[in-house]
């Protein structure tokens, strides 16, 4: 399966999302959706025609399961039937650390000249589920 993908890091107050392909093996972060809007989903779905999409899986260090992490399994299964598209599951450990030392770089190199909003490091980690994703499949 190649194309297109989405990654979503869910949270309940937001869903960060990300777009990516297979060619490049890039992603790019995409504006946050509000928790539970599932009419925004719905438009990013309808709008990037994905081949699947990929599900950030909360765990702790140690790869057990945190208080959030059952919501995210409920999100991603709620994905699937409401997409009828395959949902990949990707441990997301460390993405938002990732996501955050990303836009740190990015302000102090000036390619990000306004500050940084409370959205911008949800879509940033998921780009980093996308990618690292993305990385694992080849």
């Amino acid at each position: 399966m190649s194309g297109v993908y989405l990654a979503f890091d869910y949270g309940e107050k937001r869903i960060g999302a990300a777009v990516g392909d297979d060619l490049t093996g890039t992603a790019r972060p995409l504006p946050a959706l509000p928790g539970g809007d599932w009419a925004a989903v719905d438009r990013l779905l309808a709008e990037w025609r994905p081949a699947a999409l990929v599900v950030g899986l909360p765990l702790d260090e140690g790869g057990h399961d945190q208080a959030i992490t059952g919501a995210a399994r409920r999100f991603a299964r709620q994905l699937e039937e409401r997409s009828k598209l395959t949902v990949h599951i990707s441990d997301e450990r460390y993405s938002s650390r990732a996501a955050d030392d990303i836009l740190r770089g990015a302000r102090a190199s000036g390619r990000m000249t306004r500050r940084v909003r409370k959205g911008d490091r949800d879509g940033q980690a998921a780009r980093v589920i996308l990618e690292q994703w993305l990385r694992e499949r080849h």
